[in-house]
């Protein structure tokens, strides 16, 4: 039985001062740990904030990216040594911003997933097409190669533990949302090709979120796939109210 995950993605937004008011706002409000996986991946420069104000609670943290190398002359990266050292739980590695806007390819993803992996976090590995894709009928062969690419190299033990988050680029921050039933197609094909990789054990145990503009109208729906397992949100996850909603879909 796999374990939900839903995992707030607040890309360049918030202060440490208004992370820790967040947090603060769900204080006794989260589900247990052991039925709903709560994360919040937070910038980089709010990370020791939401990490300090997450203490004694079930919130899980992860870090929005990181490089693939501990440390070095890389100016301006992250180090995935140092995160790890902070006592962040995750890294999102392979986002569409990431990939669209600083031209991360398929073999940076790669070496980061190995990075996070080898310094005992785990990655939330992101794919997923544009529309154009998805018109010219090519998403499932386009996630298939992502998802392949992202693992390669990886051990049974590895890729048995990765979140892997399906978001179609047409919908991110558009107010577009795939159907429920779109959304489980693709999620499909990702366990599909781990399965393919590696075997159908390995592959019922990775957990898939669906990530394009959840939001807590939607969530209960896109949950009940057989496929999905969790979801990476947007902006449904900057307000303590909304995100509470999220992790307690289940209520």
């Amino acid at each position: 039985m796999r374990k939900p995950i839903i995992a707030g993605n607040w890309k360049m937004n918030k202060n440490p001062k208004e992370t820790v008011e967040f947090v603060a706002g769900l204080k006794g409000k989260l589900p247990s740990f052991k039925d709903v996986e709560s994360v919040i991946a937070a910038p980089a420069v709010d990370l020791q904030a939401l990490l300090d104000a997450a203490k004694g609670t079930d919130l899980k943290v992860a870090a929005e990216n990181a490089y693939f190398e501990n440390e070095g002359a890389f100016t301006g990266e992250t180090s995935p040594k140092v995160l790890s050292e902070m006592g962040v739980d995750y890294v999102v590695i392979g986002h569409s911003e990431r990939r669209e806007y600083f031209g991360e390819t398929d073999d940076d993803i790669n070496k980061k997933a190995h990075a996070v992996f080898n310094n005992g976090m785990v990655p939330i590995i992101c794919c997923g097409e544009t529309l154009e894709q998805r018109q010219a009928g090519e998403a499932e062969s386009w996630v298939e190669g992502q998802v392949s690419a992202a693992l390669r190299g990886l051990s049974v033990e590895q890729v048995s533990l990765a979140v892997i988050a399906y978001e179609p680029i047409w919908a991110i921050g558009t107010g577009e949302t795939a159907t429920s039933d779109q959304a489980q197609e693709i999620c499909a094909v990702v366990r599909r090709t781990v399965a393919k990789l590696y075997d159908q054990t390995v592959a019922d145990k990775v957990r898939i979120q669906y990530g394009g503009s959840v939001k807590p109208g939607n969530v209960v729906e896109l949950m009940g796939k057989d496929d999905i397992d969790g979801g990476l949100v947007g902006g449904a996850s900057m307000e303590p109210a909304s995100y509470l909603d999220l992790v307690n879909f289940k209520a």
